[in-house]
C-alpha cells in the first residue's frame, strides 16, 4: 500500500502556517480593530494569492475567464459565506469564551468541511477508504473536544458573570452557525475545481492550479471581509485609526499574518491537490487539528498554560488524539 508521503508532508508543513498567524492579533494596538483587519485581509485574500498565482499560472485571468462561470460564482459564493463565519465566530466569544468558542468552531468546521465533499463523491461509503476517514473525522472531534475542555478549565469560562442559560445558548448556535459557514471555504475550494482543469489546461503544473482555485474562492471571501471592516470604518469613525503614532508594528504583524495565512491555504491547495479527490476530504481536517496542535504550542511558550498544571494534562491528552486522527486520515489515502 503506497503512502503519499510528499502531499501529506504539504499538508503539515501548512498546519504550522495556519496555527501561526493568529499570533498577529495579539499586536493589533494602537490599531482598531477595523483598521488592522482591513490591512490583514487585503494581504491574505487579494494581494498574495493573485500575486503567487501570477507567478505559477500562465494567464492567470485568461485561465479565470475560460472556467465555467457556475464553478466561479459557487466558488466565491462558498467564500463569501465563509467569511461570515468568521464574523459569527468573534461575536460568541462574549458569550461562551474563546476556548469553547474555538473548540466548537474548529471541530464543526472540521468535520463539516471534510465530510460534505466526500458525501459528493460517487459512491463514497462503498470506498475502501470510508471506514478510515469517518473514523479519522471521529477522533478529530474528540481531540478539538478535549483541548477544548482543557481551555475552558484554564480560563474558568464556567464562572461567567454575565452567565445565564439564554447567553449559553444563544453563544452555542452562533458557534455552530459560524462553524458550520467556516468549513465553507473548504467545499468552495472542492466546487471550484473546474478553475483549476482549466490552469492544468493552460500550462499550470497540478499542484500550482489549486492557487487559481484559491483566487476566486477568495475574492469572495474579500468582499465579505473587507466590507465588513469597511462599514466599521464608517460606523465608529476609525478611518483616523490607519495614522495614529507608533502603529509601524501593528502593520507589520497584520502583513505578516496575512502572508501566514495564505501561505497555509497555499501550502494545502498544492498537498491536497496532489492526493488527488481524496485530498481535500483528508487534507482539510488534518491542516486544522495539526494547526490546533501548533496553535497550543505556541500558547505554551507564550506562558499561557502556567499555573494550570491539570488542564494541562488535558491539553496533552487531546492533542496526542489529535495526533493519532491525523495519522489515521493520512493513512486514508493510501487504501485501495
Amino acid at each position: 500500500m503506497e503512502f503519499v508521503f510528499i502531499p501529506f508532508v504539504l499538508v503539515l508543513f501548512a498546519s504550522l502556517f495556519q496555527g501561526s498567524f493568529g499570533l498577529g492579533m495579539k499586536f493589533m494596538a494602537p490599531l482598531k480593530w477595523e483598521a488592522w483587519w482591513l490591512v490583514h485581509a487585503t494581504v491574505a485574500m487579494l494581494i498574495i494569492p493573485i500575486a503567487w498565482a501570477l507567478l505559477v499560472v500562465p494567464d492567470l485571468f485568461g485561465v479565470i475567464a475560460d472556467a465555467p462561470s457556475e464553478a466561479i460564482w459557487i466558488g466565491m459564493l462558498f467564500g463569501f459565506l465563509w467569511g461570515i463565519g468568521g464574523i459569527m465566530f468573534g461575536k460568541s466569544i462574549p458569550y461562551i469564551g474563546i476556548s469553547l468558542t474555538y473548540g466548537i468552531v474548529m471541530g464543526v468546521c472540521s468535520a463539516v468541511g471534510s465530510l460534505i465533499p466526500f458525501f459528493q463523491l460517487d459512491g463514497a461509503v462503498d470506498l475502501p477508504a470510508f471506514p478510515y476517514v469517518m473514523a479519522g473525522v471521529a477522533l478529530m472531534l474528540v481531540g478539538v473536544a478535549i483541548t477544548a475542555f482543557a481551555g475552558i478549565k484554564r480560563d474558568n469560562v464556567a464562572q461567567k458573570e454575565n452567565g445565564g442559560a439564554v447567553n449559553l445558548k444563544v453563544g452555542l448556535i452562533i458557534a455552530l452557525v459560524s462553524g458550520v459557514l467556516s468549513a465553507l471555504l473548504n467545499v468552495g475550494f472542492v466546487n471550484a475545481q473546474p478553475v483549476g482543469k482549466v490552469a492544468e489546461a493552460a500550462g499550470a503544473i497540478a499542484r500550482n492550479s489549486s492557487l487559481a482555485i484559491w483566487v476566486v474562492v477568495l475574492l469572495g471571501a474579500y468582499v465579505m471581509n473587507a466590507g465588513y471592516a469597511l462599514f466599521l470604518l464608517f460606523k465608529n469613525k476609525t478611518w483616523d485609526s490607519f495614522s495614529v503614532p507608533n502603529s509601524g508594528k501593528a502593520y507589520a504583524w497584520a502583513i505578516g499574518a496575512g502572508l501566514l495565512w495564505f501561505g497555509a491555504l497555499g501550502v494545502y491547495g498544492q498537498g491536497a491537490t496532489l492526493m488527488g479527490e481524496m485530498g481535500p476530504i483528508i487534507g482539510w481536517p488534518i491542516l486544522l487539528g495539526v494547526s490546533l496542535v501548533v496553535s497550543n504550542v505556541w500558547a505554551y511558550l507564550n506562558k499561557e498554560w502556567d499555573g494550570a498544571k491539570k488542564p494541562f494534562a488535558i491539553l496533552l491528552g487531546g492533542l496526542f488524539v489529535l495526533i493519532v486522527a491525523t495519522v489515521v486520515l493520512g493513512y486514508s489515502n493510501g487504501v485501495v
